[in-house]
């Protein structure tokens, strides 16, 4: 895509009202800035990998961007169907590959669904949940093009 300029990716969708754009810049050492809607979200690196550990790494970033997707879904389904989101609860954990490239190897969502849940509600909850946009988006990865600006 040489010759396209930063932030150009309308050949992605049909419509450029259809891209979602974020910005991220460095803040020094290994640790970035991600501003997105009016936003700011911040990364860096453990101690051990030679950040000052301010914030979550980006790796942390793509499970919890799983998370709360699905907790998300979760939300709604029970919003949708009239059950309390109070004590609705996700967890995540990932494994990083042990070989090459360096890659997540598997990630384990875990949804706790609030006390009150009815019994009979529960595989509908988990199906919802199942159908978040992330996970939806990690089962038919998108292309991704990384280039560098002019």
């Amino acid at each position: 895509m040489a010759g396209t300029a930063p932030h150009d990716i309308s050949t992605v969708g049909p419509r450029d009202a259809d891209v979602h754009r974020l910005d991220v810049t460095h803040l020094g050492d290994d640790a970035f800035a991600v501003d997105v809607r009016g936003h700011r979200i911040t990364v860096d690196q453990p101690v051990e990998a030679g950040g000052k550990d301010t914030a979550p790494t980006p790796t942390e970033l793509f499970a919890a961007s799983l998370a709360t997707c699905v907790a998300f879904y979760a939300g709604r389904y029970l919003h949708r169907h009239g059950l309390p989101r109070s004590g609705l609860r996700v967890g995540a954990e990932f494994v990083m590959s042990t070989d090459r490239p360096a890659r997540v190897a598997a990630v384990r969502v875990v949804v706790a669904p609030p006390p009150e849940l009815p019994e009979q509600r529960r595989a509908a909850l988990l199906a919802v949940a199942s159908h978040c946009t992330v996970h939806h988006t990690l089962q038919r990865p998108p292309r991704i093009d990384i280039e560098l600006a002019p």
